[in-house]
């Protein structure tokens, strides 16, 4: 009897996850579908992390450095480079989001690292509103030179333009 519940009980866990976690119902009963492409920008308020953590593994698999400038966010993919602006202040610091968090109960958008917050000048404040927005991510890499492309001469032209002899018949 109890294995029966248990498995009774299992199947009706799956079911609830089996549902999908993309869209809802909203009071009329209208299913609403959550957006698929990330906001641009965002606002919000940032905290800092630093002594504390140093040394501990990150979400990125490497070890935290409060002197680097490296960021904790949910709302962007790990690796994006992030440029954060301190609202109250107007001071700017580019990040690479390297962590997860911080909590979202806490109501914050990300959690910079100790030299990032040194930079937008909040350390002693602990937290201040920021506006965060993706760094879009340039190649600087030169194009490889190929020696097959060849400046063409004239008669290369008339010879691609001109039919040949075979298919005028």
């Amino acid at each position: 009897m109890q294995t029966k519940l248990r498995i009774l009980s299992l199947l009706f866990v799956v079911s609830l996850l089996w549902t999908s976690p993309t869209s809802a119902a909203n009071a009329e009963g209208k299913i609403v579908k959550a957006p698929h492409a990330p906001k641009p920008h965002y606002v919000g308020v940032a905290s800092w992390y630093g002594l504390d953590r140093q040394g501990r593994k990150m979400a990125n698999g490497r070890k935290f450095d409060r002197r680097a400038l490296t960021a904790a966010s949910w709302y962007f993919p790990l690796g994006t480079v992030i440029r954060v602006v301190d609202l109250e202040n107007g001071n700017a610091v580019t990040v690479t989001i390297t962590d997860r968090g911080p909590n979202l109960r806490l109501h914050r958008m990300v959690d910079l690292s100790e030299a990032a917050a040194q930079r937008l000048g909040y350390v002693d404040r602990g937290l201040t509103r920021v506006f965060v927005s993706p760094v879009a991510s340039v190649s600087p890499e030169h194009a490889g030179f190929d020696a097959r492309l060849v400046e063409p001469t004239s008669d290369s032209l008339l010879a691609a333009v001109r039919p040949a002899p075979d298919t005028l018949k």
